[in-house]
């Protein structure tokens, strides 16, 4: 599967989709980064080739002979990307998907429904065009309802409100931490039973052992959640 990430807007979660959500799902999938720092999968250690932006013929010469790529396109060079695409006429059906992330911001909403409008009105099939809902606090419908006033009367991108991705410290501590969900999730320690019978440990082994708890159960959490998400976001 090949799957370009994009938005208008910066700072909406590209890079962690590529790397928590996608990656892990698409186990042979290369990242490529056009022109985005992509800090996250570099610190988790997957591996990233990074591209500028108006390279598009050595992009186009890689997304050809893949059989599994991620694009994780910088806000700042999406239009590098757009002219490019557009100059090669048809490239676009080497994509399988058009992968938009958009937080509940009046703003990241509107931009949303522009680079939608740019590609449906570009020749890309509705059903390549799918919208993600990131940061997600409570409620979808509640939270995006410019975008999906605009999805009610337009049918130029796939829109599922069951795609999203609910707000969580976890990708923060990750980050922090250079830790993948995965690598969490599969630690073979019992950090409870470490604290349980270690209580003269030195403490800061044990606050060690506390924080890996609890980082452990909230993996679990946002990993069904990711789960969820890809199903819907891909069905």
């Amino acid at each position: 599967m090949k799957v370009a990430v994009m938005s208008y807007t910066g700072t909406v979660g590209k890079t962690t989709i590529a790397t928590h959500l996608l990656s892990p799902r698409m186990k042979e999938a290369q990242i490529i980064a056009v022109e985005s720092i992509n800090e996250t999968s570099e610190g988790l250690g997957v591996a990233v080739e990074k591209l500028k932006g108006d390279k598009f013929r050595e992009l186009f010469q890689k997304l050809v002979r893949a059989e599994d790529v991620i694009i994780d396109i910088g806000a700042s060079n999406i239009e590098y990307f757009l002219d490019g695409m557009f100059k090669f006429e048809e490239s676009h059906v080497e994509f399988d998907y058009f992968v938009i992330p958009v937080t509940n911001g009046t703003k990241e909403q509107r931009e949303t429904i522009s680079l939608i409008a740019m590609l449906s009105g570009s020749g890309i099939p509705t059903n390549k065009i799918r919208v993600l809902f990131n940061r997600v606090e409570t409620n979808v419908e509640d939270e995006f309802q410019v975008l999906l006033n605009f999805a009610s009367k337009n049918n130029s991108a796939k829109v599922n409100t069951k795609a999203a991705i609910f707000e969580n410290e976890l990708f923060d501590i990750l980050a922090i931490k250079k830790l993948s969900i995965e690598k969490v999730l599969s630690d073979q320690k019992d950090y409870k039973a470490l604290l349980r019978d270690n209580k003269d440990a030195d403490e800061k082994k044990r606050i060690h052992w506390a924080d890996m708890f609890g980082i452990k159960c909230l993996a679990k959490h946002v990993s069904r959640n990711l789960d969820v998400c890809y199903t819907e976001l891909f069905s």
